[in-house]
C-alpha cells in the first residue's frame, strides 16, 4: 500500500479533516512528519496541487523504496548543504560575481555543459589570493536549516554520509571535519604562491564523477545503490539522484525537481530523516 509523507511536525484539526477527506486515509503522527497508507498512488499532478493547496511538503516514495535499508547519504554542498554557491562568492572579491552567478545559474538549470562552465569561471578568478576563500568560508558560507540536525539523526541511525560537489575541496574539508562526515569528493583549485592559477587540479567532478563516486562507495561499503539516498538541486545532481534508492530534490530547479523521486521545497534538510524508520 503506497505511503504519503506529510512533511509537517503539527498539522491542525481542519487540515487533518481535509486530508482525510482527500486522501480517503487519515494521517497518522510520526513526530517530525505524518504518513498515510492510501489506496492508489498519486499523479505528480495531484501531488503538485496537494503542495501548493496546504504549503507543504507531500512525498511518496517509489513503490521500491525500502526505508528499512539505507545505509548512505550523498549529498551535493552548494545550495543544498550550504546557503550559497561557494564559486560565485569568491567571484565577487575580483568584482565579476553577477558575471559568474549567471553562469553557474545556467549550469545549475541544465542549459550549459557543467564542466565548460566550471573552467570559464574558475578562469576569472586567476590572480586572485586564496584569502578570499578563507573569508568566503568565514563571513558568507551558513549550513541550510536543519543540516545538522539530518547529520546527527543519520549518524545516530548507523547511516554514513558523503558531500561530493562540484565546487571545491576548499570548503568540502572544512564541512567534512566540521560536521564529521564520512567521505568528500570535490574539485581541487591549483594554487601558486597563494594565488589561484585560474584552473583546477585533475579531472572536474561533474554529473558522472558524482555518479561514479555513489558507485564507489557503494562498492566500498558492500550496499547497492539501491541503498542509498542522494541529494541535490541541480541539473549536475541529476545522475547521482537517479541511480540511488531514492533522489532528493532540495529547493531545486524545476527541471530537477520534475526528475527526483521526491521533493523539499518548504522544510529543511532535516526532512530527509522523515523518510527513515522512526527512532
Amino acid at each position: 500500500m503506497p505511503t504519503l509523507i506529510i512533511h509537517s511536525p503539527q498539522l491542525s484539526v481542519e487540515q487533518l479533516n481535509a486530508f482525510t477527506n482527500k486522501l480517503g486515509a487519515e494521517p497518522k503522527h510520526c513526530g517530525t512528519h505524518y504518513r498515510a497508507d492510501i489506496n492508489t498512488r498519486l499523479t505528480t499532478e495531484d501531488l503538485d496541487a496537494l503542495r501548493d493547496e496546504f504549503l507543504l511538503d507531500i512525498n511518496q516514495p517509489p513503490e521500491n523504496f525500502d526505508l528499512h535499508s539505507i545505509q548512505l547519504l550523498i549529498t551535493d554542498m552548494d545550495s543544498t548543504l550550504i546557503n550559497i554557491e561557494c564559486v560565485d562568492e569568491i567571484a565577487d572579491f575580483v568584482g565579476v560575481k553577477p558575471q559568474v552567478a549567471a553562469i553557474t545559474e545556467a549550469a545549475m538549470r541544465g542549459e550549459i555543459d557543467f564542466a565548460a562552465s566550471l573552467t570559464q569561471r574558475v578562469a576569472l578568478l586567476d590572480g586572485l589570493d586564496v584569502s578570499a576563500l578563507e573569508r568566503v568560508y568565514n563571513e558568507r558560507l551558513q549550513l541550510n536549516p536543519g543540516a545538522e540536525a539530518l547529520i546527527a539523526g543519520l549518524k545516530s541511525r548507523g547511516v554514513k554520509t558523503a558531500l561530493v560537489s562540484g565546487g571545491f575541496t576548499f570548503f568540502t574539508e572544512r564541512l567534512k571535519s566540521r560536521l564529521n562526515l564520512d567521505y568528500t569528493l570535490a574539485n581541487v583549485l591549483s594554487v601558486n604562491n597563494n594565488k589561484l592559477e585560474g584552473h583546477v587540479k585533475g579531472d572536474i567532478v561533474g554529473a558522472e564523477a558524482k555518479e561514479a563516486y555513489l558507485l564507489r562507495l557503494c562498492e566500498e561499503l558492500n550496499i547497492q545503490p539501491r541503498q542509498a539516498i542522494a541529494m541535490g538541486d541541480g541539473a549536475n545532481d541529476l545522475q547521482m539522484l537517479n541511480l540511488a534508492g531514492l533522489g532528493v530534490a532540495y529547493h531545486a530547479k524545476p527541471a530537477v525537481r520534475a526528475k527526483a523521486d521526491v521533493s523539499i521545497q518548504y522544510r529543511g534538510l532535516d526532512a530527509v530523516l522523515d523518510f527513515l524508520p522512526v527512532s
